[in-house]
């Protein structure tokens, strides 16, 4: 169940449903059922406002509020507006036999738990400033119905002041704003629910977004037929300014299982610096014109630790000419300022939200389309990275991260994640595929360093290499009970 569905894709889900023969108020009272049980699990009974809006949504509302009272609890409603008349939300209100209370921020006040059912992910204008000062008022945690009011389902945004929810129960698949950050952590706990709503809705959607995990790719394996050049042969250029960003990014790579992996340096004195780092670098002073003689040398990485200058883009000029496979990062992105172009070519593009500005303009509110945007401009996979990464394909394929912690905010962690997806690229992964399994292989990493510590507990870049084996390995291990990926998801 790891498609995320936009509120319009949602809402051809149920038409089609509907179509199908289901009835749309058995709907209704499936969800309502699904979050008075979530509630159920979680609250004990307590003093329960249920704010309830004219559409679907609030009668979601209606259903919550008469399961919740026939399990014990007191229970009121407070109504925005009421359901338009024969509607499905008007039947579930008409069958609300309990209190009806004024939709006034006193009486949410009062309330020990407040259920969200006022308005859906669908929001197409800006929260009213009723809406937002009732639930504002709100005494106790905040249950929400799909998503909290205010909350763009397509988007993560906010459209005015949400209140944020202690829990967010959503039905039958997630929604980008589930995962994107504000609306993530405004979502509070989600709960996914099934509803009644068949599978076989899904092909006629045409979805292109999916939540990013190990059931989204397939990591490549050793077999008694592997050897290292099998497993591809990762480049790297290094300059002397910064070594230690290529450095980590070659150490990626190599745990990732790049057969080889070579640190490629302008002259002698800088390769000797390279040759006191790891054993298993390879280490050459070669011109760029002899290194793709080696048609072995297919997988490059431009751009950890050189500088924004005309010659790390003359270098990545010459390679995307020559055909290779090249991750730009670091250097190379922001060489590229303002000129989108001369990154076209290139396999995958991972910028952080500064460098994506600085290249492609401010994403602004919508980074899923933005992130779009910059893979089509390009043909490039771009990974917009952030703790909600967006990796993005030109074909419009896009996957969303869920987790990676903050800790991940600090020097040299970016060019640990552009050397794991170098390093998978190099062994023949498909550059989509790539790219998702890194950012998730790096959040894994990254967890398995904190151990017990909480999220935002500070680590360093280096704290993460030790844990890539073992990310991987748990990655596969998860893989092996899921089978293939869905056929729309790679095609």
């Amino acid at each position: 169940m790891n498609e995320l569905l936009t509120p319009e894709e949602m809402a051809r889900a149920d038409a089609a449903a509907i179509a199908g023969g289901l009835s749309g108020l058995a709907l209704m009272q499936a969800a309502g059922q699904a979050v008075a049980q979530a509630i159920r699990a979680r609250f004990r009974p307590c003093r329960t406002l249920v704010l309830a809006g004219p559409g679907n949504n609030g009668g979601d509302g209606y259903v919550v509020a008469r399961r919740l009272e026939q399990a014990g609890w007191p229970v009121a409603v407070a109504a925005l507006a009421p359901p338009r008349p024969g509607s499905d939300a008007a039947l579930a209100a008409a069958a609300w036999r309990g209190p009806v209370l004024p939709f006034a921020p006193g009486e949410a006040a009062r309330a020990a738990l407040v259920v969200d059912a006022v308005l859906g992910a669908g929001l197409t204008r800006d929260l009213p400033a009723e809406v937002a000062a009732v639930l504002g008022a709100a005494g106790g945690p905040v249950v929400a119905v799909d998503v909290p009011s205010g909350l763009d389902g397509a988007t993560g945004q906010p459209r005015g002041p949400v209140t944020p929810a202690a829990l967010t129960v959503t039905f039958f698949r997630r929604k980008p704003g589930h995962l994107l950050l504000p609306g993530r952590d405004l979502c509070g706990e989600t709960v996914l629910a099934p509803i009644g709503l068949p599978e076989a809705v899904l092909p006629g959607l045409g979805v292109h977004c999916f939540h990013n995990g190990p059931w989204l790719w397939t990591l490549p394996r050793r077999t008694s037929e592997s050897h290292k050049f099998a497993q591809g042969h990762l480049t790297i250029p290094a300059g002397a300014e910064m070594p230690g960003a290529a450095r980590l990014a070659a150490a990626a790579a190599r745990r990732a299982g790049a057969g080889l992996v070579s640190l490629a340096t302008a002259d002698a004195t800088t390769a000797a610096l390279f040759r006191a780092d790891e054993p298993g670098h390879l280490v050459t002073e070669s011109p760029l014109q002899a290194l793709l003689a080696d048609t072995r040398r297919h997988a490059w990485l431009v751009g950890p630790g050189l500088p924004p200058s005309a010659e790390t883009l003359a270098v990545l000029a010459r390679l995307l000419a020559a055909g290779r496979a090249v991750v730009a990062d670091g250097g190379a992105l922001s060489a590229a300022a303002g000129a989108p172009d001369r990154l076209r070519g290139a396999a995958i593009l991972t910028p952080h939200a500064g460098e994506f500005a600085r290249v492609f303009g401010p994403p602004g509110a919508d980074r899923l389309s933005a992130a779009r945007g910059a893979a089509a401009a390009t043909g490039a996979v771009v990974v917009l990275k952030g703790s909600d990464s967006i990796i993005a394909a030109p074909d419009g394929r896009a996957a969303i991260n869920d987790n990676a912690p903050p800790a991940l905010a600090t020097a040299g962690s970016g060019d640990v994640l552009a050397g794991l997806a170098a390093g998978l690229l190099a062994q023949g992964l498909p550059a989509f595929e790539a790219a998702c399994a890194a950012v998730w292989l790096h959040g894994e990493a990254a967890r398995r360093a904190l151990g017990g510590r909480p999220p935002g507990s500070p680590l360093i870049a280096e704290d993460l290499l030790p844990h890539i084996a073992e990310s991987f390995a748990f990655a596969l291990s998860r893989r092996a009970g899921i089978g293939q990926p869905p056929h729309h998801i790679f095609r």
